[in-house]
């Protein structure tokens, strides 16, 4: 079952859909130069708030350890998701505090970054074309990768039917697709997870 991550939740709305539709993951943003971005009060309410079945990913850009240890030991976040520049040695530094799985992002414009990809010690790892501007991949690249991976990217309920037809990743992770005018989407959401249930229920 290809695992759904809706992420940029930042309203009690988005929670109620997020509960309605029961997603894998919902993401937290809290790079501060992101539109997307919430403040931890805000994350520690909306949590609270949500279906206990659903996971919460922080998404963070070269954040300091000891913040990302307050959202963990506090129950704000279940997963850490890095779209900076950490590497192996921050990872492993960060894994000494918490046993929390980590998703590292890597951003993909060329055959070169999958051929030199390093998961630097992370769990998972989330495949972009960009960063957060709802570019797609182009879907040669991914060809003869065999890893598991989180599809992220310019994709909608426009077309991940295809994408995961075409690629079949161990997960896909949306934002902007599901969004109008900047907020999340209550019909684009429902849509989307729907698409991708339905998928899932071809191949079966």
């Amino acid at each position: 079952m290809t695992k759904i991550k809706l992420c940029g939740i930042q309203r009690y709305e988005d929670i109620d859909v997020v509960n309605e539709l029961l997603p894998d993951y919902i993401g937290f943003v809290f790079a501060k130069k992101s539109k997307r971005f919430i403040s931890y009060d805000m994350a520690k309410s909306l949590k609270k708030r949500l279906d206990k079945r659903v996971n919460t990913v922080g998404v963070f850009v070269n954040e300091s350890i000891e913040n990302i240890i307050y959202l963990v030991r506090n129950d704000i976040i279940d997963l850490i998701q890095l779209h900076g520049d950490e590497d192996s040695e921050y990872i492993s530094k960060l894994k000494n505090y918490v046993n929390t799985p980590v998703i590292k992002a890597f951003r993909i414009k060329s055959k070169s970054d999958i051929n030199n990809l390093y998961k630097e010690g992370s769990d998972f790892i989330l495949l972009d074309a960009g960063a957060g501007d709802g570019k797609t991949l182009d879907e040669s690249i991914l060809k003869d990768f065999k890893d598991d991976y989180f599809l992220a990217g310019g994709l909608s309920p426009d077309n991940i039917y295809e994408k995961i037809n075409t690629l079949q990743p161990f997960g896909v992770d949306v934002s902007s697709g599901i969004e109008t005018g900047g907020k999340k989407d209550a019909d684009k959401m429902r849509k989307f997870v729907k698409l991708v249930r339905e998928v899932e229920n071809e191949r079966n």
